[in-house]
């Protein structure tokens, strides 16, 4: 089992040097991975100070050593493809092959219906799906020609022929890991998931459980090919300090490969309104797994 750190992206005087710092931090306490959620805006209301995931991990890839860095989770249906695969290869040759595509198809209308975004849920994700494929073309540093339902990457008809090359590409090879996310119990999160490189659940309607982790275990295994490689099952929860590894153990038993350890302002009885408990939140972060 490996051990890593979930944190929002946004929080009263929350800045990129503050959670690049954590990431060094954690690394120094012996965690595996430190994850930034991936929200344009708080989740309450304002002003709350929100800062853009993906430039924080690279001052933290910059100021670290091992510690894998991603998100967790970028919502790709309103990304541009180009725009993903640059940013996910800059982090991942600037820490040397150690970055994490987390994805999901995104929720909250303020950041999407409210922003003209697409709403429809079974159109986001057939946008997540044909995302993925082009980001995984793109990825590999050849021509890539694409006319999709939803993306392109191709010249217009008559005009000379074109590909889109996104060079250079990433250290990680075939690609940068995607861990996808989604809510369980449900199904084509967990079909999607077991195509790519590792699944993110998490249950809406209570705690998770060591029966929740084996059934996704077995809900991925049914779709996925034994021949496939390497695949991340991640476990959320919450541990006291030091408690992330009997936590886990019983989990690690039914397939489970990371504890992903919820380093949240509500975890320590925040509201909208007061001061962020950050000192709180580096101290379960120093204290390690």
């Amino acid at each position: 089992m490996r051990y890593c750190l979930s944190v929002p992206n946004f929080g009263p005087g929350l800045d990129a040097s503050t959670l690049a710092g954590w990431a060094v931090d954690a690394e120094a306490a012996g965690w595996d991975g430190f994850f930034l959620w991936d929200h344009l805006f708080a989740f309450d209301p304002g002003p709350v100070d929100v800062v853009d995931p993906w430039m924080t991990l690279a001052v933290a890839a910059d100021r670290t050593r091992s510690i894998r860095l991603g998100t967790l989770v970028t919502p790709l249906p309103r990304r541009r493809p180009v725009k993903v695969a640059r940013e996910t290869v800059t982090l991942d040759r600037l820490s040397g092959g150690r970055a994490v595509l987390g994805v999901g198809i995104g929720d909250f209308p303020f950041e999407w219906a409210y922003l003209g975004e697409v709403p429809d849920l079974p159109t986001r994700g057939r946008l997540l799906d044909e995302h993925l494929e082009l980001l995984d073309r793109l990825w590999s540093g050849e021509p890539v020609v694409h006319r999709g339902e939803h993306y392109r990457v191709a010249a217009d008809a008559g005009a000379l022929p074109w590909a889109g090359v996104t060079w250079p590409p990433p250290v990680q090879r075939p690609r940068v890991p995607v861990w996808v996310a989604g809510t369980w119990p449900g199904g084509a999160p967990f079909r999607r998931a077991a195509r790519w490189d590792g699944v993110v659940p998490m249950r809406a309607d209570g705690p998770w459980t060591v029966e929740d982790t084996a059934g996704v275990h077995a809900a991925v295994s049914r779709h996925r090919d034994p021949a496939a490689g390497a695949f991340a099952l991640v476990v959320p929860g919450e541990s006291p300090p030091g408690g992330a590894p009997a936590a886990a153990a019983r989990h690690a038993a039914v397939g489970g490969t990371w504890w992903q350890e919820n380093v949240t302002p509500w975890r320590y009885g925040w509201s909208a309104g007061r001061p962020l408990p950050a000192e709180a939140m580096r101290e379960r972060i120093l204290a390690g797994p």
